[in-house]
């Protein structure tokens, strides 16, 4: 049982360290961190379960609120084997909501991509002011 807390105050704390160092930028932004771990916040355009895909993955969509092209979009995956700890279907809930994502950003299929394995990956945000809705 002391390992089982071991292992979760250690994983804990390592997404902690990891996120910690972050930088935040938006879904257009993210191309030019690709290879290092960052803070990517913006708008679910498009939330895709592939249940007959291989792996089973459910394709998350960012995109900027001020640049709203899907070719400036960052991708991120839900594997299915993590599917269940985002709540069994995120594509239902993430679907037109403010969202930061936290992880390492890698490059696949001409786009930034991000692997989220965990919940504690991404946050809903809301707009900083009534202002910032306009």
């Amino acid at each position: 049982m002391h390992t089982v807390k071991v292992a979760i105050a250690s994983a804990a704390f390592g997404l902690w360290a990891f996120s910690a160092g972050a930088v935040t930028v938006t879904p257009a932004e993210a191309m030019g961190q690709v290879g290092h771990v960052a803070k990517v916040c913006g708008i679910v355009a498009a939330a895709v379960y592939e249940a007959n895909a291989p792996a089973h993955p459910t394709f998350v969509t960012l995109i900027s609120r001020d640049q709203p092209n899907v070719n400036r979009a960052l991708t991120a995956v839900i594997y299915g084997t993590d599917r269940a700890k985002f709540g069994g279907a995120p594509e239902a809930a993430l679907k037109g909501q403010r969202v930061c994502v936290t992880g390492f950003v890698s490059f696949f299929r001409q786009r930034p991509e991000m692997i989220l394995s965990t919940p504690t990956q991404l946050f809903y945000y809301a707009p900083p002011s009534v202002a910032a809705l306009r």
